[in-house]
């Protein structure tokens, strides 16, 4: 093959040289024939592909068809239902409730409800117009020790740092948050000058790298902290234990990415790497965390105080309410994410492997919470895959309170998942740095849409709750949500994910199903009781 391309390539030199004596447009054809034959030669020369160097320049064509195969699929070949993490159809319904267009759809569900994990809501014969429901349906967020609780939205925007998303993105976020009336997490990067720039309100997050409350050894500062923690858009404060898309996974920050303006923001040195890890240093056990959860409660002036975790080791939450109940010191929310992922780029193991599914991860939480007569004074929100009305429903259903959504919040800003995110080439301005993208992201347009999105989104729960004849969607429970189990049987929540008896884990005999859990777990360290001293050794124990 490399033979017979050179002596083509020779011969068509010769012949072009030869032509142009007589015919001068010939020359002309040398613009694209030279840098044809140029190419080719280099991908003979070259040793890292072999179907280049075997195939000169004809091989190139395997890279382009990857590089094209997922627009391909998207945009000419998926059905309404495919199309991965997100679904045609839930993609085409935020686009349309964010720009305002018809939002119904023609002859009946596109999908097939014979398949094994369908899921469907009961409505009533006693059903109502929604006119008869509560306009704006809030919940308030504080438990006795919060001094200044906060009154949230249903569905709210979830975490997603400036740095991974343009300063256009985070202004229109935030923005849609003030407008609709709903709050804006800021992600583990850090509260920004453009989160402040609508006066949204806020719920900062604080990672493991204690970005914008950071000493410069990189552990949590204290004063950095209250600054930022008593500004009047900051409402409540989110510890992060671990995130959906890469549970127990730290975080790097390229050099090249750390640029001036969000090494300012992240108490950084510029264009220095930074490595953020998989745990806190500012503590190390349970009761740690409680006693930590109350100093961020006193430096902040009293706001709401909760964690984020994606479920792990079952026992290791329940050593968090057993430090609770130890401490008596609580958190006012916990952040439920889901294991399935979310925006933020992770090993593939980590978005496919690692980490509870949020139904299943959600279920637990509430579930223990209730155990240990928690669930009162604890809210809880669910993140994870959360686009329509439906998918609040089935969340509030299992034991959330209110909801947070990163994917279906980016959709509304005019994602076309073009799955780049971590490329810094993202085509809508949403996720990159380059300005050359993000001048395409308008952001007074992108606000609209985002508060659009947000309004249909809970007047469709609403609708729905209407439907079920609840006066209240704080009404919704287990018993309303049917799943097929099989090809001839279904299955409500509360059969699925029984409830337990209130208070039913603050003394023995414990239900079965918690005994494991509650045998394991211990105040005093994260880890399981007989994993303790295998830690330091980096051992797993099989066995009690």
């Amino acid at each position: 093959m490399q033979t017979i391309f050179l002596f083509i390539s020779a011969l068509t030199l010769v012949t072009v040289f030869l032509l142009q004596l007589v015919w001068q447009p010939i020359v002309w054809s040398l613009v694209i024939i030279l840098p044809g034959i140029l190419i080719g030669i280099i991908d003979i020369l070259q040793n890292a592909h072999s179907i280049r160097k075997n195939f000169p320049l004809i091989g190139r064509m395997r890279w382009l068809m990857e590089s094209i195969r997922p627009f391909i699929r998207q945009y000419l070949l998926e059905s309404e239902t495919d199309g991965t993490p997100i679904s045609r159809m839930f993609r085409s319904i935020i686009y349309q409730r964010a720009k305002g267009d018809l939002a119904t759809t023609p002859l009946g569900t596109k999908f097939d409800t014979s398949k094994l994990g369908y899921e469907w809501i009961s409505h009533s014969l006693a059903a109502f117009h929604i006119s008869k429901l509560q306009a704006v349906p809030r919940v308030l967020i504080g438990g006795t020790d919060c001094k200044k609780p906060y009154s949230a939205s249903l569905l709210n925007i979830s975490a997603m740092s400036f740095g991974a998303l343009s300063n256009n993105a985070i202004s229109a976020l935030n923005g849609g948050a003030k407008k609709g009336g709903f709050y804006h997490n800021t992600g583990e990067g850090g509260v920004s000058p453009y989160h402040l720039q609508a006066s949204g309100d806020l719920v900062w997050q604080i990672g493991t790298g204690y970005f914008g409350c950071r000493t410069s050894k990189g552990t949590f500062c204290h004063k950095t902290f209250t600054e930022v923690a008593c500004k009047d858009s900051v409402k409540m404060i989110e510890i992060k234990m671990s995130q959906g898309a890469k549970p127990g996974h730290g975080g790097i920050l390229p050099g090249v990415k750390n640029t001036p303006e969000i090494a300012k923001i992240r108490h950084l040195e510029a264009y220095t790497t930074v490595d953020s890890p998989p745990s806190h240093s500012a503590f190390s056990t349970p009761l740690e965390m409680m006693n930590f959860i109350q100093k961020l409660r006193s430096l902040s002036g009293g706001k709401p105080i909760g964690f984020k975790l994606c479920l792990g080791r079952p026992s290791e939450f329940v050593a968090l309410c057993k430090a609770m109940i130890k401490t008596g010191i609580k958190p006012d929310f916990i952040t439920v994410d889901g294991g399935e992922g979310g925006t933020g780029a992770a090993p593939l193991e980590f978005s496919n492997s690692v980490g509870m599914p949020l139904g299943d991860g959600l279920a637990f939480v509430s579930d223990t919470l209730i155990g240990f007569g928690l669930k009162r004074e604890i809210k809880i929100i669910a993140s994870g895959k959360i686009f329509t009305g439906f998918h609040l429903v089935k969340n509030l259903s299992l034991g959330a309170d209110l909801c947070n959504s990163a994917r279906g919040m980016m959709l509304a800003l005019g994602c076309v998942q073009s799955l780049i995110c971590n490329t810094n080439e993202c085509p809508t301005g949403i996720a990159t740095q380059k300005k050359s993208l993000t001048k395409g992201l308008v952001v007074v347009n992108k606000i609209d849409r985002v508060a659009r999105y947000h309004h249909e989104t809970v007047n469709s729960v609403m609708e729905i709750i209407s439907a079920a004849g609840l006066s209240s969607f704080s009404g919704l429970n287990r018993t309303h949500i049917f799943r097929r189990v099989s090809h001839d049987a279904i299955r409500r929540y509360d059969e699925l994910y029984p409830y337990p008896q209130e208070g039913c884990l603050l003394a023995e005999p414990y239900p079965e199903r918690f005994q494991l859990e509650m045998r394991e777990a211990t105040y005093e360290h994260f880890l399981p009781k007989q994993c303790i001293g295998c830690h330091d050794h980096g051992l797993s124990a099989i066995q009690d």
